[in-house]
């Protein structure tokens, strides 16, 4: 049994399982540790994963790639159009302001959202992990960043449940680096908590988490981020230096051209990767654009110059958690440096100075995340047994909740669950209500969201409350922000008390309150008894609407839509293994005929058979080039059925000198048996082993005497036939004779048992 643990990244993604023995990290189908975050559209089938990104280069505009930024947005914000601009794929603005991905496919233009690019990508990866595994699966923790909204929480989980995949969690990206640093950690034995930073630079996002552990618990005190600074801006600073260069160099527009660009872009990644172990690094591409060959070289400074901008960016993320943790610089123990971004040698000197000690490198920079949510959902799983170890996670915003009426004043302000709130975390909100409302849950504070996002999350619609004249009485209602940072009202109650209960809170009749309870405090919704004071509660229906979420039905449809095109996959690949297989047996018959077959086949056979081969040869790269499963598999069968013949001859040679061997064999064993038994069965044993022996021995001398090219007078199966009765038949003797010479009868049996064969 294992479970799982998934690192989407916006450029890789990576598995991680754990088993009895540990966490591993699973290899793809390309041997690799990590799988390109890449859906690539074909004419007739998708690629996915590594398939996609070896198609990229190719077919730009229906790969799909760095889909996790879309999740959630609007096309219209900025920074979305932004990204866009960079990404080679079209795009389109839907009806609700959400992004469309616009691809052809199958010969038409198909649109899918984000949501459903992002299904792709976890069924490809959950079909990875299977093969690996060697079993199904569907429990596993997948890794978000810390910044994602309710809605993008909640568009994640239904991307999973559209692959089959089931979350026990969505875990923050820095909760699971610092589980997977901390859990395995001796030297926090002392009584004071150890502060560590945790500084996560991705493709395209940075976090920053402040994290305090102690001897079996960690807790989250801090997250802070910048989702437009990661590795994929730094290498856009030498994508447009090189841009201008080859512009005033070479005379061309690498922007002006879709193919050229992303080359370009795929170089620049991998030259800033250079530059963080060599001074200087050279740039070569042939035949960018235009049929030119393009050189250019970069030094490690001028590259940091160029990016200088961004590397200032990078300390604001990192003041501002440490502020929001209440911590100076002091008191943090040390800096932990992961991400795919993280490897630039300046970021390390500028945390460095930020920080006033060096970042360590003790966690794997690309595998940390995937390997610290598959130990959490092996801690959520009932299956494996892991050291008690409490994992604290804060939420990074502050929400808020209003009726029909405004804002649910609690307290000093408006706000439910303030930034910082550990989660999962349970409230109660006793208000003064006797018919159908609503409650809508928003964010308080924007400027602690990303630019852009709506206020608004959900509306909760509660009631009707049925059976209840009780002006007095009060609705109860269950809010919890749950472990995946999502807002849920767990249930809602109309609670009456006794006529001094009812009198005490016609008192507060204009106000509401907030009862704070833990995440796993029961609720009743039956008659109970509070401090001898009766308290009757009636269950009021509540139905939820997620603002730019998906329905039931969308839900219902996109999963039926992903199990199509998977199914479309399937077909296009069993085409291709078909096809392979009757080219593969096109070229070994060919070569067969020639020297293995070529004395069990007649001239005439051989001649007819390689004329069908030629035929085949040429319909497979001319009009069977792209053909379906049934085409290829009907093709095969005719030609097996005119090579077949002679297979079966060519391989019964020596079937049948095997058999032989083996008759012959057992006629000797009941020879050699035949001297221990009475002068009776001894005769019978001996007489069938002769006319099995004269059997053979005439059968073999007509076979002997045909040419191998023609079916074969005595089949292997037939001598095999002959040994089958042949030792029925002497057991029949071995078993007989005793019985009948036990019981007196010393008569001659009236037939001999060899009788009933020929």
């Amino acid at each position: 049994m294992s479970v799982v643990g998934f690192d989407i990244g916006n450029e890789n993604c990576v598995i991680a399982v754990s088993r009895q023995r540990g966490i591993d990290v699973l290899l793809n189908e390309e041997s690799q540790r990590e799988t390109p975050a890449v859906i690539c559209f074909g004419e007739k089938q998708r690629f996915l994963g590594s398939a996609g990104a070896a198609s990229a280069t190719m077919n730009p505009r229906s790969t799909i790639s760095q889909v996790k930024r879309l999740i959630g947005r609007n096309f219209g914000e900025p920074d979305v159009q932004r990204d866009l601009k960079m990404l080679p794929f079209i795009t389109s603005e839907a009806l609700d302001g959400s992004i469309l991905v616009n691809v052809k496919y199958l010969g038409e233009t198909h649109t899918f959202t984000p949501v459903q690019i992002m299904a792709m990508l976890f069924a490809h990866l959950k079909d990875v992990a299977e093969k690996n595994l060697g079993a199904p699966f569907s429990d596993c923790v997948i890794g978000i960043p810390s910044y994602f909204t309710d809605l993008q929480r909640r568009l994640y989980w239904n991307a999973a449940a559209i692959a089959g995949l089931k979350p026990l969690r969505l875990m923050h990206d820095c909760t699971a680096t610092a589980l997977s640093y901390g859990i395995y950690k001796t030297d926090f034995a002392n009584a004071t908590p150890i502060y560590v930073a945790f500084v996560d630079v991705g493709h395209c996002d940075t976090q920053v988490s402040i994290v305090s552990f102690e001897p079996g618990h960690m807790r989250i005190m801090s997250h802070s981020y910048d989702r437009d600074l990661g590795g994929r801006d730094f290498d856009e600073v030498l994508f447009s230096h090189f841009v201008a260069e080859f512009k005033k160099n070479y005379d061309i527009d690498v922007n002006s051209n879709v193919k050229a660009s992303t080359r370009l872009r795929a170089a620049c990644e991998k030259l800033k990767k250079v530059l963080s172990a060599n001074l200087e690094a050279p740039l070569n591409i042939e035949c960018l654009m235009d049929e030119k060959d393009v050189k250019g070289l970069i030094k490690r400074e001028e590259f940091e110059k160029l990016a200088s901008g961004l590397l200032e960016k990078i300390s604001i993320p990192c003041t501002k958690a440490l502020a929001d943790a209440g911590l100076t610089v002091e008191k943090i123990h040390s800096v932990e440096l992961v991400g795919s971004g993280s490897r630039v040698p300046a970021i390390t000197r500028l945390l460095t100075s930020v920080f006033k000690k060096e970042p360590s490198r003790k966690l794997n920079a690309s595998e940390c995340v995937a390997r610290g949510c598959a130990l959490q959902c092996a801690m959520l799983s009932p299956v494996f047994r892991v050291r008690e170890y409490e994992v604290q996670d804060s939420y990074p915003f502050s929400i808020g909740f209003s009726s029909d009426t405004g804002p649910i004043s609690l307290g000093l302000n408006d706000v439910l669950f303030p930034k910082g709130q550990h989660i999962p975390s349970t409230k109660v909100l006793s208000l003064q209500r006797n018919g159908l409302f609503h409650l809508e849950a928003v964010y308080t504070d924007l400027d602690e969201l990303p630019p852009g996002i709506s206020s608004k999350i959900c509306c909760f619609t509660v009631g009707p409350v049925q059976g209840t004249n009780n002006l007095n009485g009060r609705v109860k209602v269950r809010v919890q922000l749950n472990m995946n940072g999502i807002v849920i009202v767990e249930y809602a109650a109309f609670v009456e008390d006794n006529v001094d209960e009812q009198r005490r809170d016609a008192t507060h009749s204009n106000t509401e309150r907030m009862e704070t309870e833990h995440a796993d405090s029961p609720h009743s919704e039956s008659d109970v008894t509070r401090k001898g004071k009766s308290t009757r509660r009636i269950e009021i229906p509540v139905s939820e609407h997620i603002y730019g979420g998906m329905t039931k039905a969308e839900l219902s449809e996109a999963r039926e839509r992903e199990l199509q095109l998977a199914q479309q996959d399937k077909n296009m690949e069993r085409a291709k293994d078909k096809k392979n297989a009757l080219e593969s047996y096109v070229y070994e018959m060919r070569n067969k005929l020639v020297n293995t077959y070529r004395s069990f086949a007649s001239d005439e056979e051989r001649e007819g058979i390689s004329s069908t081969l030629q035929q085949t040869e040429d319909w497979l790269y001319e009009d069977g080039d792209d053909e379906t499963e049934s085409a290829y598999s009907s093709k095969l069968d005719d030609l097996k059925k005119l090579v077949d013949p002679i297979v079966n001859r060519y391989e019964d040679e020596e079937a049948r000198a095997q058999a032989k061997t083996h008759l012959l064999k057992r006629i000797s064993d009941y020879r050699n048996t035949g001297d221990s038994l009475s002068p009776q069965v001894r005769a019978l044993i001996l007489g069938e082993c002769d006319r099995t022996e004269q059997w053979l021995t005439e059968k073999s001398q007509q076979q002997e005497l045909l040419p191998k090219n023609i079916d074969p007078l005595l089949w292997s199966s037939e001598i095999k036939t002959r040994e089958h009765d042949f030792d029925k038949t002497c057991q029949m003797i071995l078993g007989a004779m005793p019985s009948q010479t036990n019981s007196g009868d010393s008569k001659e049996p009236n037939h001999h048992p060899s009788d009933n064969h020929s």
